[in-house]
Order: structure tokens, then sequence, then C-alpha cells
């Protein structure tokens, strides 16, 4: 439930200690006040701690354009631009000479704006996209004339969407989207703007603030990984053990053509990268019979990673899955029809995101939709291959079983690993593994698809990507090195991060292998590493004492000349 103006400014008056603090600055060519009171309170709720700068209204070029400017003293991680389109319009019309051609020259002044920031700063740049305005020169008109301001605003959106392709520090935050989705009354209030010169409504802050924080959430590593579904009366209509594979409700005729848009929803998240599991109260064999059998199932058994169903409580069950997943609770959203199992999660599991399903099912869709919940800051191809990946490691662990010795097991394995240099080819991929690695990361450093390139073309650091291929399947990219030149002798591990999903394997000596072999080819004696906890890297605080560095003054240094090498059962391809 999305929390009211009232709730998020009360949010902002109790903020819990130690939250993480991000730096954000807000310039707007309007009213921004109460967005900023917004974004801080939808913050605190996903963990962060907003530090906000806000010029005052109409100082976006002067803020931006001017080196000396206070925005640029105050040296922001993201910077947050709220242009309305009320001031958009009042600049077309004086545009008079060149409205054939405004949205073109307003997109050469976004990315002026941007590409300056870039220059001056390592401040990503969220961009709000321009809600319409129909002007009513034209009526329906205006879509067939090139100068009217509808056409120009809609091509304005486009070219923006286009420019944010090609700049990887640049995100949009869709308020276009909010409005198509709430109403331009609700979002838009005249009497207010006319004598506070606020664009936004009371109502819609929360919405807006959300939309932007989840973009702030998902670059800093904080977002929805899995989708668990329930069965009866969430997948389908109708309970498959009571009604039988023939009379539940799915398909194109009736309500059961919400529970078929529902499964094309998850398809669509699947085939996006997001893990489907299935946590229902059946016998296993029932609850698969449809999958296997019913015509017009949209999912298969292929779409779902995990798929637990019995007669055991559903937090256990999540607990399962969560398990064999290997991803925080808070990476997970449970839909479920049932109140009372809804409420048995939230209860023993509070991390897990559970939505309070409307009672009818008709509208299940349009309100997962104005939750926004598997925001995502990349996509890159990899992920496609995301729910197979996991499927082969349920596989591999029920070969371990099989074994008495674990060593005889990795050796049976037959691991390859493709050990490059960052390039174009994996820079996507890289980013994503940082920004989604929280468990096994030391220092937790998030790069974008931009920093990635930098580094890729930095005099002063090494990168290093791992893939690794079993007889199993392949996992593909799975570790990500940057190694940071000190001085002519020290060679810093500035990330070290990798898929929780190769623990165990041998992967992680491998790695320290390739690192040393690095060092000693490059004249380097020492590696330094460095712990930097959070609340979820507790699994490696002992990483680099087990791998025979040794403490001095909080990092850990490895000398080159008196390490051996680890014995691993893994080649390089």
């Amino acid at each position: 439930m999305m929390k009211t103006f009232t709730q998020l400014k009360k949010n902002v008056s109790k903020k819990p200690e130690g939250l993480k603090k991000i730096k954000v600055a807000l310039l707007g060519d309007t009213a921004t006040q109460f967005l900023n009171v917004a974004l801080k309170g939808s913050a605190i709720d996903e963990g962060f701690d907003l530090e906000v700068f806000e010029a005052d209204f109409g100082q976006i070029s002067r803020q931006i354009l001017d080196p000396t400017s206070e925005y640029y003293e105050f040296n922001a991680d993201y910077t947050i631009i709220f242009e309305s389109s009320h001031k958009l319009l009042t600049q077309y019309y004086k545009s008079y000479h060149s409205q054939l051609n405004f949205a073109q020259d307003k997109i050469n002044y976004i990315e002026e704006l941007y590409s300056t920031i870039q220059n001056r700063t390592k401040s990503k740049v969220v961009y709000c996209n321009f809600a319409g305005i129909d002007n009513q020169i034209f009526g329906n008109f205006a879509n067939k004339v090139e100068s009217s301001f509808v056409f120009q605003q809609n091509k304005l959106n486009y070219l923006l969407s286009e420019l944010a392709v090609k700049k990887n520090n640049l995100f949009i935050a869709d308020l276009l989207s909010i409005q198509n989705k709430w109403g331009r009354n609700f979002m838009f209030s005249p009497n207010i703007y006319v004598n506070t010169e606020m664009v936004l409504s009371l109502d819609v802050l929360p919405i807006v603030a959300h939309h932007i924080v989840s973009i702030l959430s998902s670059v800093e590593g904080k977002f929805k990984k899995c989708l668990i579904l329930d069965l009866d009366n969430t997948t389908w209509g109708g309970i498959i053990g009571d009604d039988g594979l023939e009379k539940i409700q799915i398909g194109s005729l009736g309500i059961g053509k919400a529970f078929t848009e529902l499964q094309y929803w998850a398809k669509a998240l699947q085939k996006r990268g997001i893990i489907i599991a299935v946590c229902s109260k059946n016998d296993e064999d029932k609850a698969k019979e449809p999958f296997e059998k019913h015509p017009d199932m949209v999912l298969t058994l292929d779409d779902i990673a995990v798929f637990v169903a019995n007669w055991d409580n559903k937090a256990d069950n999540i607990r399962k899955i969560q398990s064999i997943l290997n991803i925080g609770f808070d990476s997970m959203v449970f839909l479920d029809d049932n109140p009372f199992e809804r409420n048995i999660v939230r209860e023993n599991l509070p991390d897990v995101c559970v939505p309070e399903l409307p009672e009818d099912p008709a509208e299940y869709l349009e309100y997962l939709y104005s939750l926004n919940l598997f925001e995502t800051a990349s996509f890159s191809e990899n992920d496609a291959e995301r729910t197979k990946q996991y499927q082969v490691e349920a596989e591999r662990a029920i070969a371990l079983d099989s074994f008495t010795n674990v060593e005889d097991f990795l050796k049976s394995m037959n691991m390859k690993s493709d050990v490059q240099a960052f390039n174009n080819f994996s820079k996507p991929r890289v980013s994503q593994l940082t920004q989604r690695s929280n468990q096994f990361n030391l220092r937790t450093v998030r790069y974008t698809e931009q920093e990635v390139e930098n580094l890729m073309n930095s005099e002063n650091h090494h990168t290093i990507s791992f893939t690794l291929v079993d007889k199993y399947g392949d996992n593909g990219l799975i570790c990500v090195i940057v190694l940071e030149k000190k001085d002519t002798e020290t060679l810093f591990i500035e990330t070290w991060l990798m898929s929780c999903r190769v623990l165990k394997r041998g992967m992680e000596e491998f790695t320290l292998n390739t690192i040393v072999d690095t060092a000693k080819k490059n004249g380097f004696k020492y590696v330094v590493g460095e712990y930097l906890p959070t609340a979820k890297n507790q699994m490696v605080k002992d990483h680099y004492q087990r791998l025979g560095f040794i403490e001095n003054e909080g990092k850990w240094v490895l000398d080159i000349d008196s390490y051996e090498q680890k014995e691993v059962f893994i080649s390089t391809t």
C-alpha cells in the first residue's frame, strides 16, 4: 500500500539510525520543496538516508553550467532534474520561429546538461520525462501537425528515451506513465500551480517519489529478483485439487482471462531475468498437472526455477526456496490470494514483499503495475538464462549428495573458466553483477556501464572477469575483479565480488591465483585487500584471512614472493 504524503513526512521526522547515506541534488524549474520531503520519506522505507541539496527553482542551467555553483560544491551521488510540462509549453510558445525543431533543440539542451555533469562529477542523472498537456490548438489533428506542441512533446519524450539508451549514467523517471495510470486531474491541480508554482499534487507526490527512489535503489543494488507464485486462485482460478484440470479458470474467456494475462506478465518478467518460483499448498503431482497438461497455460515448468508444493507452512517453504536460490528475503515478492497466508508470511518473514492483492482477480494486474515492484538499472542478454542456471544448480546439489568426497565431485564437474579483461561484450553483465551482488562482495562498490567503460580505459586499473562452465551447464559471468595500482609495488583489490551460486567449488582460490599472476606479470610485490562490512556481506568477513592474507592496519596484505598457488579443479578455456 502506497503511503500518503503525510505518512512520508512522518517518516522523515522519525528517521531511524544506521541508514545508508546518499547525496542527492534536486534541481527543478518549479517548486520542489514537497517533492524533496516525499523523496526523503520514500527513501527511508527503502533503507536510505537522503542528504538533499535543493536548488531554488528555475536554476537548473545556472547550477549545472556554472562550475563554481553550490551544486558542484555539494558533489551529489545522484542529480534529479525535474522540468515541468507547463514550463515546457511556455518555452514552446516563445519559440515562434523554431517550433518545428523544438523537441530536437530541447534534447540538445538536455544532452549538454548531462555531458557537463559527467565531465565535472561522477553523479548519476535521473531526468523526469514530460507528462502530457494537450493545449487543444489543433485537437486530435495535432498528431498530424509536426509543429504542434502535442507532436513536439511526444517526440521529445521519445528522444529523451533514445538519449538514455546511449548514456549509461542517465535514467528516466517516467512521469508520463504515472499520468497515464492515475490521470491528469489526479496529478495536477491548476489552483495549487497558479498560487504556489507546484505542478505535482500532494496525492501524486508519493507515487512520483517512489518511482524516483526505486531507480536510486536499483542502482545501489537493492531490488527485487524473485517472484514467488501461489497457484490456486492466484495463477489460475479455482482449486486444482477440488475442481480438477478441466474446471480451473484460465484462457481467453471470462475471469480466466485475468489469470492468463497475469501469467503473461510473469513470463515476461522471467524472460527479463526475474526468477519465478512456486509456493503452493497442494500435492506436488496435482500442482504440476496444469503446467504439463492444460492447453491454455502460459507458464511451463521450464519457466519455474524452484517448485515447492506440499502442505507445510508457506513461510517455511519460502525459507526453503531462499536456501536453494541463495538470495536475500528482501529480494522476493510473494503473490497469494489468501489474506491468511499473506499475513503468515509477513509475520514470519517481514523482509519479503507481500502485496495486498485485491479481492477481484480482474484487478490483480493493474494493482501490481501500480507498485512498480521490479525496477531495474540494467539489462543484459544473460538475464534470460537465469532460470535455467538455477534449475541446473539444483541438479548440481543433487549430484553432490551422491559423492562421499567433495574433491572427487569437483574433479568430476570438468569446470572451465574464461578469464578476460572487461570488454564491450561483458560490460553490461559486469555492471549488473556489481549492482546485484550483496553477499559475496568485499567492498560493495557499484558500477554503472559508463563507470565500467571508464575502468576499461583506465591506466591505473586492471580488470578481470570470470565465467564458469561445467558438465551441468553454463553459469555465465560469475566473478568480477577490479585491481587499482596504488604505487609501484602494490595492487589494491578495489572490487572482488562473486555470484553465490558458484561458492565452494574452488572459484575463490582460482580467482586469487589469477590475481597473483596479474600482479607478478606487472612487477608488483604486494596485493592488498579490504573488507567493508554491510548488513549482507558477513559471509566474507574472514575471506582474506582464509586465503592467507596478513592483517595490517585494517587492510589485508599478501606477499607475492611467498605465495604458493592454490590447488583447484578449474582450467582456463
